[in-house]
C-alpha cells in the first residue's frame, strides 16, 4: 500500500516517517491559487494528458467502425437485452451507421487485441526512463517532443492501417514510446512547481485530463465516425495535439526561475516551500535502495493493479457494450462515455479532500492509503462480479460507471506517493 518514506543512498539505512517531510512553520505565506502560474501549469498539462490519452483511446471506439462486425465477441452470462427503442434516436445495427466508402478490416479478436495492447508494449519502455531523462534535460523539452510525436503518429493511423497489419502495429508501438515519455516526463514537472501542502491538487488536476480524454474520444469518436468516417477521428485528434504542443512551448517552464512572467511573491512561495523538503545533496539514482525498497515495491505493484482496472475500460468497455446491446455506434460512445466523465470529477474532487484531510492534521500515510485502497479495491470487485450477473442494461451501466469513477482516486494516493518518497 502506500507509504510515506525517504531513501538516502548514502546513509546505513532509509529515514522513514509518517508525515509529510515539511518543516511548516517556515514555509512563507500561502499565495492564491487562482490565476496563480503553478496551476496554469496544471491546467495545461491536464489539457496535454487529455490529449495524449484521447489519442491512445480514440482506436478503442473506432474499432467498431473499421471491422467488418464486432457481433459474437463474447459469450456473457448477462442479458442480451437490446436498450429501449424510445432511448435514444433509432436501434440501427453497426453496419448502418457507418458512412459509405470508408476502409474496412477484416480482423478476428485477437488480431483486435494486439493493436489494442501495442501501445502499451511502447508506453512500458519509456514512461519509466523518461522520468529520469525529464530530470536530466527538462520536462519541457521531453513534453513537447513526446506530445508531437504521438500527434504525428495519431494522424499517419489511417494510412498505415490501409497499408497493413503490420505496418499499423509498428505505429501504434511507436505512438506508445511517445505516450509513455509524456505521461512519464511530466513527473519531473511537480518536484519543481508543487508545493507538498498543494501536491495532490496540483497532480489531481494535471492526471484528471486522462479521464476527460476518454471521456471525449469515446463521445465523440463515435459521433465523428459515423458522421464523416473512422480516419477522421485520427485526424481531428491528431490535429488538436498538434495546437496543444505549441501550447505547452510556449507557456510551459521547467521551474518558477525560469518563467519570464511569474509573480515573484508565488516564485519565492514555491521555492521556500520545496526548500524545507528533506533530500539527499548528490543526484544520484539508487538504483540498490530502491531494489530493496518495500514501499517502492507497493506503490509499483498498487499502480500496475490500477492501470490494469484502467486499460481494461478503457480497451473493451465500447466493444462490450456493443456485443452485448447491439446498439449503433454513436450511442456504443454515449454509453462508453459515460463512466469516464463521472471518473473525472471524481479525480478532482479526490486531490482536493487529500489536502484537505492533510490540513486537519490527518497522517499523511493514512491519506494516501485510504485513497489508494478506495480506488483499487471496490473498482475490481465490481468488475469482477459483472460477468456474472443476468443484468439489465441499468444495472451494468451502473456498474462500469462505479467502478471506473472510483479508480482516479489513486491519483491521491499512489501516484503522489511517489513524490512523497522520492521528492527529487
Amino acid at each position: 500500500m502506500a507509504a510515506v518514506m525517504e531513501m538516502n543512498p548514502t546513509a546505513g539505512k532509509s529515514n522513514c516517517s509518517q508525515e509529510m517531510q515539511v518543516d511548516k512553520k517556515l514555509i512563507p505565506r500561502k499565495v492564491p491559487s487562482l490565476g496563480s502560474t503553478r496551476y496554469v501549469i496544471a491546467f495545461i498539462t491536464h489539457l496535454c494528458n487529455f490529449t495524449l490519452k484521447a489519442q491512445g483511446v480514440i482506436m478503442n471506439i473506432t474499432m467498431v467502425a473499421m471491422v467488418n462486425s464486432t457481433d459474437h465477441w463474447f459469450q456473457f452470462n448477462g442479458s442480451t437485452e437490446m436498450l429501449p427503442v424510445d432511448s435514444f434516436d433509432s436501434q440501427n445495427n453497426v453496419s448502418k451507421s457507418r458512412p459509405a466508402e470508408v476502409p474496412l478490416y477484416d480482423w478476428s479478436p485477437q488480431i483486435q487485441g494486439i493493436i489494442f495492447s501495442s501501445l502499451n508494449y511502447g508506453v512500458i519502455l519509456t514512461l519509466a526512463p523518461s522520468g529520469y531523462i525529464a530530470g536530466r534535460i527538462g520536462t519541457k523539452r521531453v513534453v513537447a517532443i513526446a506530445l508531437f510525436g504521438s500527434s504525428l503518429f495519431t494522424l499517419l493511423t489511417p494510412l498505415t492501417a490501409g497499408l497493413g497489419l503490420f505496418c499499423l502495429i509498428v505505429t501504434r508501438i511507436l505512438q506508445g514510446l511517445a505516450q509513455g515519455s509524456g505521461l512519464g516526463g511530466q513527473c519531473a514537472l511537480w518536484e519543481k512547481w508543487g508545493p507538498p501542502q498543494e501536491r495532490s491538487r496540483l497532480c489531481t488536476i494535471a492526471l484528471s485530463g486522462l479521464m476527460l480524454g476518454v471521456f471525449i474520444a469515446i463521445l465523440l469518436g463515435g459521433v465523428i465516425s459515423q458522421a464523416f468516417g473512422w480516419p477522421f477521428v485520427f485526424y481531428i485528434f491528431g490535429g488538436i495535439g498538434c495546437i496543444c504542443c505549441l501550447l505547452w512551448c510556449f507557456l510551459v517552464y521547467d521551474d518558477p526561475t525560469s518563467h519570464p512572467w511569474i509573480n515573484i511573491t508565488e516564485k519565492e512561495y514555491i521555492i521556500s516551500s520545496l526548500a524545507q523538503q528533506v533530500g539527499s545533496s548528490k543526484p544520484s539514482f539508487p538504483i540498490k535502495a530502491m531494489v530493496r525498497s518495500l514501499p517502492v515495491w507497493s506503490i509499483f505493484l498498487c499502480c500496475f493493479s490500477n492501470n490494469w482496472l484502467i486499460n481494461t475500460l478503457v480497451a473493451y468497455m465500447p466493444t462490450y457494450i456493443s456485443s452485448v446491446f447491439n446498439i449503433n455506434i454513436r450511442d456504443n460512445g454515449f454509453l462508453s462515455a459515460l463512466p469516464f466523465i463521472v471518473s473525472w470529477g471524481i479525480g478532482l474532487l479526490g486531490g482536493q479532500l487529500a489536502d484537505f484531510l492533510l490540513t486537519k492534521n490527518v497522517r499523511l500515510v493514512t491519506v494516501r492509503k485510504i485513497a489508494t485502497v478506495l480506488g483499487n479495491l471496490p473498482s475490481a470487485v465490481l468488475l469482477v462480479v459483472l460477468p456474472y450477473l443476468n443484468s439489465t442494461y441499468i444495472t451494468t451501466m451502473t456498474f462500469l460507471t462505479l467502478s471506473c469513477g472510483l479508480i482516479p482516486l489513486c491519483q491521491s494516493g499512489i501516484y503522489i506517493n511517489a513524490l512523497d518518497i522520492a521528492p527529487r
